[in-house]
């Protein structure tokens, strides 16, 4: 089994709309990853404003400003590093803030760096104290102070490092402190996408994958994507799969509804959680309110699982409420679920409509 077929068999068993890619999923996804800013879908806004920034930097013969991404997991954003550095004809150096643990780790990769590098820090939110406030000093006046020896012994030495562009990628830009946040010269906040844009970016992925599919098929995939790209072609392979076993290995409208249907995602991109967590709170609990716990040991879920993988979801959708009394089911909850709307519901999200 090749490498490639190894990571596949690995991640089969998560969660199939799940935003976050293990380390085996990454190396699937490089395949599939835009090369140039021209090649990507969707993101108009921040993509003509990097580009904008990227030009200027090589008409000056700089290294561009630093770049922060932040957005949702799964839209883009090392996509977008791994753009930067291809077209300033840079090398890319990856890291994670959970890898920086201590600022000697941060001392170590900028020590290496080179004029005009490019060093990717994902989920930068999640670095050290101290090594973020290296990291101040780095990003300002490229260099770090490194501390030798320990006590009134201790001494710093001066390290200067070559002009360097810092790409930093969050999920959660709220964690960043405000001087960090502030020594990036370009910030990019990566929305969700469009089924329409979604059916294009599976369309690029299946004929790089070298499969057959029709435009209904596309389209039945995208609308299921929950506006994210990986989960777009994840559902792309997974529906790849059926049609090979189960069918003459074409991607119709039929083959792709029975795909998502085996794999439990329905119309609206929810799966058994997402659908778990709303039948729980609508038939046992009556629509709520409901607190998080009582809703985790009904589904028989662990508090965080419903917390931060199926609630993001169902929030965004208008399915579910979050309120200070407890999770509440909106009305179009009760109606995805094929349930009528109890009057109390209706009255509580539309107070105007008639029952």
């Amino acid at each position: 089994m090749d490498p490639l077929e190894a990571a596949e068999t690995e991640y089969l068993a998560t969660r199939v709309v799940e935003a976050e890619a293990t380390g085996d999923e990454r190396a699937l996804e490089a395949a599939l990853r835009p090369r140039t800013l021209d090649e990507v879908v969707g993101q108009e806004r921040v993509r003509e404003q990097l580009a904008l920034v990227l030009e200027a930097a090589r008409g000056r013969g700089r290294a561009p400003d630093h770049v922060l991404l932040s957005g949702p997991p799964g839209l883009g954003k090392t996509t977008l590093a791994m753009i930067i550095a291809a077209e300033m004809g840079s090398p890319l150096r990856l890291t994670s803030g959970p890898a920086i643990t201590h600022a000697g780790d941060l001392a170590a990769i900028l020590s290496g760096m080179n004029e005009g590098d490019v060093l990717f820090v994902d989920e930068i939110h999640r670095m050290s104290r101290p090594a973020e406030e290296m990291l101040y000093m780095a990003m300002e006046d490229f260099r770090v102070d490194v501390v030798i020896g320990k006590g009134p012994g201790a001494t710093a030495i001066p390290l200067e490092i070559p002009p360097f562009t810092l790409v930093g990628a969050t999920t959660r830009a709220g964690l960043l402190p405000g001087p960090l946040r502030d020594r990036f010269g370009f910030t990019g906040h990566l929305e969700f996408y469009e089924p329409r844009e979604l059916d294009l970016i599976v369309n690029r992925s299946a004929g790089l994958l070298d499969v057959a599919l029709t435009d209904d098929g596309s389209a039945e995939i995208a609308s299921r994507s929950r506006g994210t790209p990986r989960i777009a072609n994840r559902l792309l392979r997974r529906v790849r799969d059926y049609a090979q076993v189960r069918a003459d290995g074409v991607i119709t409208l039929d083959v792709a509804r029975r795909a998502l249907e085996l794999y439990e995602v329905d119309e609206s991109g929810l799966d058994r959680l997402d659908r778990g967590v709303l039948d729980v709170l609508c038939r046992r609990f009556g629509g709520g309110p409901v607190g998080v716990s009582t809703l985790a040991v009904a589904v028989g879920e662990e508090r965080e699982t419903v917390e931060e993988v199926a609630e993001p979801f169902l929030v965004r959708s208008g399915l579910l409420a979050r309120t200070p009394r407890g999770r509440v089911a909106t009305p179009a909850a009760w109606r995805h679920l094929g349930l009528a709307v109890p009057r109390q519901q209706q009255v509580l999200f539309d107070p105007d409509d008639s029952v």
